[in-house]
């Protein structure tokens, strides 16, 4: 059972973040589902482990609401393979479990759950735990005019000047975009279609291959420091944490 609501908030907006949520139970599916939509969130709710892993190295959700009682592959395990994936490792996980035992809440937050609920639960209280597990992931705006040093590169949006190791650069202004996009915020993978909204603008007619292509042109000429910007296959692209 796939459930995905229209994609638009009820004032015509687009949609807020998707949740993919996790559960057998058809009725505990559609409340959540019904409680989501209406706030404006993409909902896409499953039924097992198997599938939510498949949907969820498909199509990256913001959030993962995961029962943990589920038949075959159980919460836990999902949790577990979700975490040891490079692609959803950093997937918020908001656990919901009808047990309420400690050593279930216990070993789910051990495996890198973010937050738990426990069923029944109040679909306000759950809406609060999302919001919350998402305000989380999400970094503070840096100031774009300020001159951005990071590991042996210097950013100066005033001047569209890039310096490695003290060594000018020559970069287009697409390039300088998408480097101090992706340098701003280390260890945030961002996708094409992210990259393209930020460098660009919404309505800029570029396909998400113009960003490899970029990215290769940058890499190229940043030498050595090109290796900072780091494909995350099947998501998109970011800027190493670590030299």
């Amino acid at each position: 059972m796939t459930v995905v609501n229209s994609g638009m908030e009820p004032n015509g907006a687009m949609a807020k973040e998707k949740v993919l949520v996790v559960d057998d139970d058809e009725d505990i599916l559609e409340l959540v589902r019904y409680n989501l939509a209406k706030e404006g969130y993409q909902v896409h709710c499953v039924p097992s482990g198997e599938q939510a892993l498949k949907k969820a190295r498909e199509d990256i959700p913001d959030l993962i609401l995961l029962d943990l009682m589920l038949p075959g592959l159980d919460g836990l395990d999902v949790c577990r393979q979700l975490r040891n994936s490079p692609e959803t490792s950093g997937i918020p996980i908001i656990m919901i479990t009808a047990k309420g035992e400690d050593a279930d809440i216990v070993s789910g937050l051990e495996l890198g759950a973010d937050d738990y609920v426990i069923k029944p639960f109040s679909p306000r209280v759950l809406l609060a735990r999302i919001k919350k597990a998402l305000r989380k992931t999400k970094p503070e705006e840096p100031d774009e005019s300020s001159i951005l040093r990071i590991h042996e590169l210097l950013i100066n949006p005033a001047r569209h000047e890039v310096l490695v190791k003290d060594s000018p650069m020559v970069l287009t202004v697409s390039e300088f975009r998408i480097l101090h996009f992706l340098a701003r915020r280390p260890g945030w993978v961002f996708s094409r279609d992210q990259i393209i909204t930020a460098v660009k603008g919404d309505d800029y007619p570029v396909t998400e291959r113009s960003v490899d292509v970029q990215i290769v042109g940058l890499r190229k000429k940043l030498g050595s420091a090109g290796n900072y910007i780091e494909t995350v296959r099947g998501v998109g692209y970011r800027f190493k944490e670590q030299p």
